[in-house]
């Protein structure tokens, strides 16, 4: 249990020496994620479309090596979420009645894992029911169906969730989270969209984008662009309803490198993010 607290204490305290150099999220932020993980809490990343939060949900595994024990559910896109979150009942000659458990109980059944909660504000009431005793601290169980006889499935020892969330106005598909269920996540983590500098740089870097190119101009032009809208959009008497996230000018540094000139651009990826 000692070495086990000064081998964590010890990563939490030199956090910043294994942030990915790709991620773009302040120091503090990174650590709380960091110590986060590592005590098993609940966590909510919350912030607008495209800054972020699933990535950092990612590096933050793949830096406490924990790849092969991340598990990814996209909470927003389940339409049957007692099939995805507990499973199916079956029915073979031979076997007879069996029940099939679902890729998330196997998940909650591994130990020191890290189980990605995507797009949880835009869940399924039905998905909310069954993850409220998942995530309770008190509770920590899924039972397989309403009868008390069921097999109940607990949470593993060292598991932890990362919930992701669109909150805002701006996001009609969102629903309003449950206050109930938001409260088991104690650990808040509020994801900003980048600034025009920080996302330059990152995009130069990953694409390999030198400052003496021609490309390179044309990257910081689309950088600005992207950054009025994230202005814009913010005001209360913006002309506009949606910004370009840094998940649409990803793909325009791509078409940058792949020969696509202004135009083009503007034409494939920019003007289809507004009406």
């Amino acid at each position: 249990m000692i070495l086990w607290w000064s081998m964590n204490e010890a990563l939490i305290k030199n956090s910043k020496t294994i942030k990915p150099n790709d991620l773009v999220l302040d120091d503090l932020k990174w650590k709380y994620l960091v110590r986060s993980v590592l005590k098993a809490k609940n966590i909510l990343l919350v912030g607008p479309t495209g800054c972020g939060k699933t990535t950092a949900a990612k590096s933050v595994a793949k830096a406490l090596n924990r790849d092969n024990k991340f598990f990814y559910f996209n909470i927003g896109s389940t339409q049957d979420a007692r099939s995805v979150l507990i499973g199916n009942t079956h029915f073979d000659k031979q076997a007879g009645t069996f029940f099939n458990k679902s890729a998330f109980i196997n998940a909650i059944e591994t130990p020191n894992s890290i189980i990605l909660l995507d797009e949880i504000s835009r869940g399924h009431h039905d998905a909310w029911n069954i993850l409220m005793t998942v995530l309770d601290d008190h509770q920590r169980y899924v039972r397989l169906d309403e009868s008390r006889e069921t097999e109940v499935i607990k949470v593993a020892k060292g598991v932890c969730f990362i919930a992701t969330a669109n909150i805002g106005n701006e996001y009609t598909s969102t629903r309003v989270m449950d206050r109930a269920l938001m409260g088991r996540f104690p650990v808040k983590i509020e994801m900003k969209p980048l600034t025009m500098e920080s996302e330059l740089e990152l995009l130069s870097d990953r694409f390999n984008i030198g400052k003496t190119e021609e490309n390179y101009g044309l990257l910081k032009n689309f950088c600005e662009i992207a950054q009025h809208t994230r202005q814009q959009v913010a005001q209360d008497d913006s002309k506009i309803t949606n910004f370009i996230p840094t998940r649409s000018m990803v793909e325009v540094a791509e078409l940058i490198v792949d020969g696509f000139n202004l135009l083009e651009i503007a034409e494939t990826v920019i003007y289809p993010e507004f009406s």
